[in-house]
């Protein structure tokens, strides 16, 4: 919780001054390519969060990953933030970025579930429902694949979900069953 909190606030004055110079685009892409290689390397993730390498070093680290491949400004925060010993809030800090932006250009998040990969008409398809359903003009359609899902999808759009799941339907059909008004219990 304060984890998230301390994040926020160096997210709020990123986002500030990003849109202040011009970058806002750039800085997102830098927080999401900082996003990547947390997710693709554990060892870097746990390098951010061990207390024993010091702060200098971990600075001298972030500089030759990102040193030439991020805005400046990226580069600043990166540094701020080794300087006040929070590295371990760098990919708490990324994450809450993407959201702030997605927040501040209007994008809606949705995330589709199915059993099998969506080809672009549907993909497209979901997209306008989702634009329709949240008034919003960009959406951010993030794909997700269950085995165990035989067809049909379910949809999560905020705290909203539409559940068109064959799955589902199943269970409704066993609970219907199982009230069988032509059955008398004892």
């Amino acid at each position: 919780m304060v984890e998230s909190r301390a994040a926020s606030r160096y997210v709020k004055s990123l986002l500030g001054l990003a849109v202040e110079q011009n970058a806002l685009d750039q800085v997102h892409a830098d927080m999401q390519l900082f996003s990547k290689t947390v997710d693709s390397s554990r060892e870097f993730e746990l390098l951010l969060k061990n207390p024993i390498v010091k702060h200098d070093k971990k600075r001298d680290i972030l500089e030759k990953l990102f040193k030439g491949k991020v805005h400046p400004l990226t580069m600043s925060i990166f540094d701020i933030i080794t300087k006040k010993n929070r590295e371990p809030l760098l990919p708490a800090i990324a994450k809450e970025f993407h959201n702030a932006y997605n927040e501040y250009k209007g994008i809606r998040k949705a995330t589709i579930t199915t059993a099998v990969p969506l080809d672009a008409k549907l993909k497209a398809e979901f997209e306008q429902l989702v634009k329709n359903l949240s008034n919003k003009t960009q959406v951010e359609l993030l794909e997700k694949i269950d085995k165990e899902m035989i067809g049909g999808f379910v949809l999560n759009i905020d705290d909203k979900q539409i559940d068109a799941s064959i799955k589902n339907k199943l269970k409704a059909l066993k609970v219907k069953f199982s009230e069988n008004p032509y059955v008398k219990e004892f």
